[in-house]
């Protein structure tokens, strides 16, 4: 699995974990060398992590969200004001269109709407399961390899491969990369299979 955040400075990986560390590991970095330039990924979706390094270590730390949490599959409820639903369990109430006749056979299912909803998410949940992992491991290690690959060599021909689903000449195209980047490349394209 990969680490919930992961920082790079050039072609060297510098650090990995959850924020706070990735962060104290960059800014460091920063203070040592004032020409470093760090990038923070989210270690899911390689989402660029914005981060005021301005300031001490602490005042970074401070600066961090307060909610970064680590990788799960469930998105993090919004933050809206307390209406209907259940918050405490995790329900949060929202609002969905569907036509009469929609409206109308959830009203027949046992349970109600709410429960008949629910279960026929978690049952196409299940049915795309292995699609949606493998599409969103494909899309991080795509925005991965855009962002520290997109002039190295073969960078068009592994993104192809990355996805024809050929791993084989995905490896092979970005054998010559640095070594942490493509390492990181390949952990990220193949996270949805055990090896």
């Amino acid at each position: 699995m990969n680490p919930a955040y992961v920082a790079f400075e050039g072609e060297q990986r510098i650090a990995a974990g959850d924020l706070p560390e990735v962060a104290r590991a960059a800014k460091q970095l920063l203070d040592r060398r004032a020409d470093a330039a760090g990038l923070v990924f989210n270690g899911r979706t390689s989402a660029l992590v914005d981060i005021d390094f301005r300031g001490s270590v602490d005042d970074v730390l401070a600066r961090l969200p307060k909610h970064a949490r680590p990788l799960d599959d469930e998105p993090a409820p919004p933050a809206a004001p307390r209406g209907p639903g259940r918050p405490k369990l995790g329900v949060v109430a929202r609002e969905i269109t569907l036509l009469p006749r929609h409206w109308d056979w959830l009203a027949q299912q046992k349970g109600g709407a709410s429960v008949a909803i629910r279960r026929l998410v978690d049952e196409a949940r299940g049915a795309s399961g292995d699609k949606d992992r493998t599409r969103s491991a494909q899309e991080a290690a795509y925005r991965f390899m855009t962002t520290m690959g997109g002039n190295r060599p073969h960078y068009e021909e592994a993104i192809r491969a990355l996805f024809a689903h050929d791993r084989r000449r995905f490896a092979t195209l970005i054998a010559d990369w640095p070594a942490d980047i493509r390492d990181h490349a390949i952990s990220l394209a193949y996270s949805d299979q055990a090896d």
